[in-house]
């Protein structure tokens, strides 16, 4: 018998904290990532949030002790770990109950803020389409509906949550958003090569759309946008 010695199996890895509770309901959308991805030399990105495994008040002593770090509401990150958008996602799903995640899109500020293009919003602006009723999602707190008409390539999925596609929330941004807000997240979105945005083509789904309201507002804000200037 031939006994070939090596080197001992490593250690396995004990994390700091162990896995965080309350995920969310249902598989993840096919290509999507819950913790975001894996960044070189670092450990994929966990949130926790309230559930079997942590309560409010536990999180938010352990965010007082340094031990985790707020990322939205009641969304928390261990120090060091880069937000990213699926991150982001995650942590506004948090606030959105189980039973109307799937017919809610996240758009307008609260969009770009997930695509790390705008400041954290005080409430999410949730998108509805206007062949779902809306009436029995009002009730829901921290959230602001719009009922719109949703094409099939203006939504993608992250963090297991529906969001406005870029060029989408982009326009809905242009439209809806007062220059002093709009301007700088349209600027910080058009800044972000990954998202495939171009002020070309945003001008053209912006001044193609018929009987869109504030359409003028919309164009004088990529004007200023054009000559680089600010709102």
């Amino acid at each position: 018998m031939v006994i070939v010695h090596g080197p001992p199996p490593p250690a396995p890895h004990v994390p700091a904290l162990p896995h965080p509770g309350s995920p969310l309901p249902g598989p993840p959308p096919s290509g999507v990532p819950l913790s975001g991805p894996r960044q070189s030399g670092a450990a994929p990105g966990e949130l926790y949030s309230p559930g079997m495994l942590f309560t409010w008040p536990e999180l938010q002593a352990m965010a007082s002790d340094g031990v985790l770090v707020q990322l939205y509401q009641r969304g928390y990150l261990p120090p060091g770990t880069r937000a990213t958008p699926q991150l982001r996602a995650r942590a506004a799903a948090v606030l959105i109950r189980p039973a109307i995640r799937q017919r809610v899109v996240a758009g307008r500020m609260t969009a770009a803020w997930i695509f790390g293009c705008a400041a954290v919003p005080d409430r999410l602006a949730l998108l509805v389409d206007a062949n779902r009723r809306i009436s029995s999602l009002r009730s829901t707190r921290g959230c602001t509906f719009h009922e719109v008409r949703l094409g099939p390539f203006d939504v993608v999925s992250l963090g297991g949550l529906m969001v406005s596609s870029p060029l989408r929330t982009a326009v809905d941004i242009a439209v809806h958003v007062e220059a002093k807000r709009a301007v700088p997240a349209l600027r910080a979105l058009l800044g972000k090569p990954e998202l495939g945005l171009q002020l070309r083509l945003l001008r053209i789904a912006v001044e193609s759309t018929p009987r869109m309201p504030h359409k003028r507002a919309a164009v004088a804000k990529l004007d200023r946008l054009q000559a680089g200037t600010g709102p």
